[in-house]
């Protein structure tokens, strides 16, 4: 207790330093956002945003409006400032040179549309000539192509040998972004059926082809018949059922229809390592024969088609306008309900964060994310783990044996803020101002290299899976480590400035999510170095999935569309964290005050601030098509249930706000409430 109420007392103070304001005034919260007409108890997402709700107008080029989308695009102004402070005469071998390049290529759309179809005319003609399903299958392979098939693949850490790398094999090969929307029957995707038949139609139409609707029909069905033998969404979650270690023989008795060999060697993956035959890790195993089939039945000149179309669309940005704009109208206005294109300069923006991305990271912390703030930072995520700390040691469900488990698992914790230690070399990477395509396929082909190089080298567990402008976390369970990038350590989500119980409402409880994914019902398969296997004893194990079947419970009646309720355990681990990491937060909070009463701002309590800038770190509006996609393919639940949803078992909520009444709709009386940390 004494080393956390220091290290609160440190955070505090250099909070205290800070010159400005809260950029929110008066101390952090948005007063005008709050709607009192909506009892707290009621939707606590409309009272503390109901106000925005009403008037806030979702722009025509996003799929949402709201805090994240606000500082995504202050982040993308600033990598636009960046690019702006390029020096067009740089080095071309450097990293500014580079950057600099790759944007003017991609904002040449002069010499975009004068090249026509012909940065991919190769490409298109060496498909054209497949003639085997081998070779179809090593042209999914290419690592330069944007393909996909029956099967998606990539290489990370062994789920059981975390300091080992494995390639990984999953499901994949659909153009529409879950198996539901070729199988659910709903009017609305009924409508995005037809549409995606006319956009695969129109591409084809682009690459060439006649009459294109029986073709087009073709490649539909084909993928109609992946998603039929498909595992769905919530079934990929389980950790254990997706790891089936193999070596690729095994693989080929498995799914024999699928020329694995031959796929890996085009991949430059070689099929033996230092112990033997290669293994490999397959996801949903039951589905892969079935897959295959799919596969080797499928005529050759259908996948020829639907490799043409993959093509287009995987390089549509890099296209004339009539390729981009009709990728466009499928993938951004059906699917997301967008009406309008970013402008050029943000998706060129983009384009470097995605594609070198610790090169443009690198300035950008330099430029907007001085040393202070990082330590600032790492102080708090050690309160969040301290407390959690704390709480493991009081749980009154789980046994000794257990918490003495966990609590090792919490001291392994590594810890990432802002940006890497260590930046990553693009040295390799060949750019040309020239050649928007081939940059494209050439950063392919460095990544895919520097991920298979290494193959059989141990884990770089240094390494970063998001860059620094990324306004998001993310929760890595084979390294057991949490990771804030800079982007998202910024207002609403962090100010120095800004009232305590803010800082820990918003941040806090994003860190509290983070390390909370470390125990939800995925993470907590995991132990402290990262190896999957099981910590728990029986009846712990028993007492936690009762609590967590009982949320997913909860989480199937709600529904943000009419019609379309949210998948209660394909959020599951989504939903755990949410609600650990606020209960955990307003620990911390609760410590940090080190028995004080916080003063009453503004006619709100220390409990009051800490739960509205929680609601008001998710304001968001999202379109129909959007919310759509999200519920069918998101593990993620919709915002305004990451808020109702989370309160009304948290008893500090009902607490906080003594006014919410057994008839309000959020309202869960004591014993149905899920504790859990």
């Amino acid at each position: 207790m004494r080393k956390l109420l220091v290290l609160l007392a440190t955070a505090c103070a250099l909070c205290a330093a800070a010159p400005n304001q809260p950029q929110v005034g008066p101390w952090g919260v948005h007063l005008e956002y709050i709607d009192p007409s909506v009892a707290s108890g009621q939707d606590f997402f409309a009272h503390a945003n109901g106000q925005w709700l009403k008037t806030a107008e979702i722009p025509p080029d996003r799929p949402f409006a709201g805090a994240g989308l606000e500082v995504s695009k202050l982040n993308e102004e600033r990598m636009k400032q960046i690019v702006g402070g390029l020096h067009a005469t740089a080095d071309p071998s450097s990293e500014e040179g580079k950057l600099r390049n790759l944007y003017d290529a991609f904002t040449d759309e002069a010499r975009i549309e004068a090249r026509d179809l012909g940065p991919v005319a190769r490409d298109l003609e060496r498909i054209a000539a497949l003639n085997t399903h081998e070779d179809v299958a090593k042209e999914i392979a290419d690592p330069a192509l944007p393909l996909d098939g029956p099967f998606g693949w990539g290489i990370g850490a062994d789920d059981k040998d975390p300091d080992a790398y494995v390639v990984r094999f999953g499901q994949s090969g659909l153009g529409l972004p879950d198996r539901d929307y070729y199988l659910k029957e709903d009017q609305a995707l009924a409508a995005t059926r037809d549409a995606y038949k006319k956009y695969l139609a129109q591409m084809l139409s682009f690459s060439g082809v006649k009459a294109p609707e029986p073709r087009a029909a073709a490649i539909y069905d084909l993928e109609h018949a992946l998603a039929e033998v498909s595992w769905p969404a919530a079934d990929r979650r389980e950790a254990e059922k997706t790891y089936n270690p193999m070596t690729v023989p095994e693989l080929s008795k498995l799914a024999p229809d699928y020329p694995w060999a031959a796929s890996l060697s085009a991949a430059g993956v070689p099929l033996k390592s230092p112990r033997g035959d290669r293994v490999v890790i397959v996801g949903e195993n039951t589905a892969f024969p079935a897959l295959a089939k799919v596969f080797a039945q499928t005529p050759v000149p259908v996948w020829r088609d639907y490799l043409t179309v993959r093509t287009l669309h995987g390089f549509a940005a890099y296209l004339p306008r009539r390729i981009d704009d009709a990728d466009f109208a499928m993938y951004g206005t059906q699917l997301q309900g967008r009406t309008k294109k970013l402008d050029r300069a943000t998706r060129g923006a983009r384009l470097l964060d995605g594609r070198m991305g610790e090169a443009l990271g690198k300035i950008y912390v330099a430029k907007f994310f001085p040393p202070e703030a990082k330590a600032k930072v790492q102080i708090l995520v050690q309160n969040l783990l301290q407390a959690y700390r704390e709480d493991l040691t009081s749980l009154d469900w789980m046994t000794a044996e257990t918490r003495q488990k966990a609590l090792e698992k919490l001291g392994h914790f590594t810890v990432k803020v802002a940006y890497p230690d260590h930046w990553r070399d693009y040295a390799a990477l060949e750019i040309k101002r020239d050649d928007l395509v081939g940059d494209v396929k050439r950063s392919n082909v460095f990544e895919w290299d520097r991920q298979v190089k290494r193959i059989d080298e141990k884990v770089d567990r240094t390494e970063w899976g998001m860059t620094p402008p990324t306004v998001n976390a993310y929760y890595n369970p084979s390294a057991n480590e949490i990771v804030f990038p800079a982007g998202i350590l910024q207002p609403p989500y962090f100010d120095p400035a800004a009232d305590d119980a803010v800082n820990y409402g918003a941040i806090g409880s994003v860190i509290g999510h983070e390390i909370s994914h470390g125990f939800d019902d995925q993470g907590s398969k995991y132990d402290g170095l990262g190896v999957m296997r099981m910590w728990w004893t029986e009846a712990d194990r028993k007492s936690f999935d009762e609590r967590t079947t009982a949320l997913a419970q909860q989480y199937d009646t709600y529904e943000p569309l009419p019609g379309l309720h949210v998948n209660g355990r394909l959020t599951l681990g989504e939903n755990i964290a949410d609600l650990a990491g606020v209960t955990i937060a307003r620990k911390a909070y609760h410590l940090s005050l080190a028995g004080k009463e916080p003063p009453v701002l503004d006619g709100f309590t220390g409990d009051q601030r800490f739960y509205l800038a929680f609601a008001q770190s998710w304001r968001s509006k999202h379109k129909d098509e959007n919310m759509r996609q999200r519920v069918l393919s998101n593990p993620h639940s919709p915002p305004a249930f990451r808020v109702n949803g989370v309160v009304r078992n948290d008893d500090g909520w009902y607490a906080a706000f003594p006014e919410i009444k057994p008839t309000d709709a959020y309202y869960l009386p004591p014993e149905r409430r899920v504790r859990l940390w």
